[in-house]
């Protein structure tokens, strides 16, 4: 039987996940980018990342085939509350959940680090994206029309959004994720990776 684990990211898990990244740039429109970042340059997106938001990886008998990560939807200290969420999983492993349950965790730790709202940023049509944030009850929010040019066609972009806890009054600040009780995250991530 497989063992599988969802767990926070290490240095050391750079050059997998930049494999699972490439062929979204290089044979896709999914991800804008042209050019497949260098192992230095994801390395240093990881570190920024992971250093205030939950960046997580999915494995299967300790090989990674999928990540997820949230980060900060925009800079000005009134969006403090809001996160954007990413995830990528290995063709060979698509349409099996795994999406959902990385989606499900990242949202469980946001809540603890006082975030409401979440959006997704979709190139459209892609539908395994779309039907991942219906699943979880995600509006649609907007289409940017012909918004991205790649692989010789105009793309458009969905956003998508979802409210993660009420919206008081007077909101405790955002906390990082450094800052949150280790064996809070611990529990949630044993709720999520599970062996099966």
């Amino acid at each position: 039987m497989p063992h599988i684990n969802i767990r926070l990211v290490r240095e050391a898990d750079s050059t997998r996940i930049l494999e699972i990244y490439r062929p979204y740039v290089e044979e896709t429109a999914i991800s804008f980018e042209y050019e497949v970042p260098t192992q230095a340059e994801f390395a240093e997106r990881i570190r920024s990342v992971a250093r205030e938001y939950p960046y997580l990886v999915y494995t299967i008998d300790e090989s990674i085939i999928a990540y997820a990560y949230a980060h900060r939807h925009m800079e000005r200290a009134a969006y403090q509350w809001n996160a954007t969420l990413s995830v990528y999983v290995d063709s060979a492993y698509q349409r099996q959940g795994i999406g959902k349950q990385l989606y499900a965790c990242l949202m469980e730790i946001l809540k603890l680090q006082n975030i409401h709202n979440v959006y997704g940023i979709v190139k459209t049509p892609n539908p395994n994206s779309e039907k991942l944030h219906e699943s979880f009850g995600f509006r649609r929010i907007g289409i940017y029309r012909q918004t991205g040019f790649k692989q010789g066609v105009w793309h458009d972009v969905t956003w998508f959004e979802k409210s993660i806890r009420d919206h008081e009054a007077n909101p405790h600040a955002f906390i990082p994720i450094g800052d949150i009780d280790p064996q809070a995250i611990a529990a949630i991530l044993a709720r999520y990776g599970h062996s099966s």
